[in-house]
């Protein structure tokens, strides 16, 4: 919810800055919505902008072995329940917030739809309502006008509603009240209805005027109604007072030319820049210098055609594995019992897959022990040296009836819990 305000207050500045002052209504009109529908997709889009990290397997790859840590900074986890707790009032008020606007749109709808079943006669679209402070508007495909009004006043605002309906702009204004309903903490939502509404009125005050009506006695129509407050935020007023003044300064503005579409390109380097802005960072995939070696992963085994691979060069793939005593688990099992998780890297919180290639030599000696992916440097050294300290394996390696050196791979969680 918050990286879709984020990107509804980027296209409004985009609006705001390069295209409200137009006159291209219906390219005004489209941009608001794809506007609202963008900021509501873009942020469930993720792009993959690191280098994947690949290791090539080579010989023997064990599965994980897990490290616990038997020790969690207490600050740490004290600030970590403090701010499970500001996301859970966070998360109650807005749950607050949804409920509340939701009631208030269903009510807003319940009361149009119980207005139209009490006042409608016949088939007629036209609804004449009493009482309510408003001159008139439309909604669902119906016109409501006050019939305390004029004839004349009753026929323009007769033919300006029948703009907004044959343009569909009820559509608009429901999925814009919905969004509003989710989005209800967003300031950039309610400029976005702010626009929307005033662009439906410019479209169909546009209409009436190319229709014949005097632009002076339509402004003065406004003027007329101009103290009349909007009752239904579902609807298109007439007389919505606060866009009073910018419909009558837009009646007479020049028209905008075709090239100033162009503009709509501006949002392009918008949307770039806020999924820069709120994109999360992954942690390098480069293995952090220690003290320890770090040397690069074999080539891939030759084919078995071409063997061109020195007699002392550990081999991938052998007729029979090496044997640790008591089988891969009891391997497993002492380097889990043997690993330290570093204290230093405990109170800092660091934790991650550490993984270690050995070789299991002709004699069955371990050597050639680095580290293939790093964390950290003091969970990288620890892995190191347990590695080190593995005992010689029972049995080497065979390969064509002859001892030789085999790769082995092995992946070290340190987790701290």
């Amino acid at each position: 919810m918050i990286k879709t305000a984020v990107y509804m207050a980027g296209f409004f500045f985009v609006y705001r800055l390069f295209l409200s002052r137009d006159t291209l209504y219906s390219r005004n009109r489209f941009y608001i919505l794809l506007s609202l529908t963008l900021s509501l997709i873009l942020p469930l889009i993720t792009v993959q902008t690191g280098r994947q990290l690949n290791i090539p397997v080579f010989g023997r790859v064990l599965s994980d072995i897990f490290v616990s840590a038997t020790y969690v900074n207490n600050s740490s986890a004290i600030q970590n329940v403090s701010v499970l707790l500001i996301y859970k009032w966070l998360f109650v008020i807005y749950i607050a917030g949804l409920v509340f606007f939701g009631f208030k749109l269903i009510f807003d709808f319940l009361e149009l739809f119980f207005l139209i079943s009490h006042q409608k006669t016949g088939k007629s679209r036209i609804i004449r309502f009493h009482g309510l402070n408003t001159a008139g508007f439309s909604a669902f495909g119906h016109i409501f006008v006050n019939s305390r009004l004029t004839s004349e006043e009753i026929d323009e605002i007769i033919k300006h509603e029948q703009n907004h309906l044959s343009l569909h702009h009820s559509f608009d204004i429901v999925i814009i009240e919905i969004i509003k309903t989710i989005q209800w903490f967003n300031p950039f939502i309610y400029l976005f209805s702010r626009s929307l509404r005033a662009v439906h009125e410019y479209q169909a005050d546009e209409g009436c005027i190319s229709l014949g009506t005097s632009v002076n006695n339509y402004q003065k129509l406004l003027m007329n109604q101009v103290f009349k407050s909007k009752m239904f935020t579902v609807t298109n007023s007439f007389s919505n007072p606060s866009l009073i003044k910018k419909r009558m300064i837009m009646m007479t503005k020049k028209r905008s030319k075709t090239l100033a579409n162009i503009k709509l390109l501006m949002v392009v380097p918008v949307i770039a820049a806020v999924m820069i802005f709120i994109s999360s960072c992954s942690q390098s995939n480069k293995p952090a210098d220690a003290a320890i070696e770090m040397a690069p992963p074999p080539p891939p085994p030759p084919p078995p055609a071409a063997e061109a691979q020195s007699d002392d060069a550990p081999f991938a793939e052998v007729d029979v594995m090496p044997v640790f005593t008591g089988g891969d688990a009891a391997l497993m099992e002492y380097i889990a019992k043997n690993t330290k998780y570093p204290e230093n890297a405990k109170t800092k919180g660091i934790q991650g897959k550490v993984i270690v290639r050995f070789a299991v030599e002709a004699d069955g000696s371990i050597d050639q022990v680095s580290i293939l992916k790093g964390v950290d440097p003091e969970l990288d050294q620890e892995a190191f040296r347990v590695v080190g300290t593995l005992p010689d394996f029972e049995k080497p390696g065979v390969k064509d009836g002859k001892n030789v050196a085999v790769w082995y791979m092995i992946p070290i969680n340190f987790a701290l819990k």
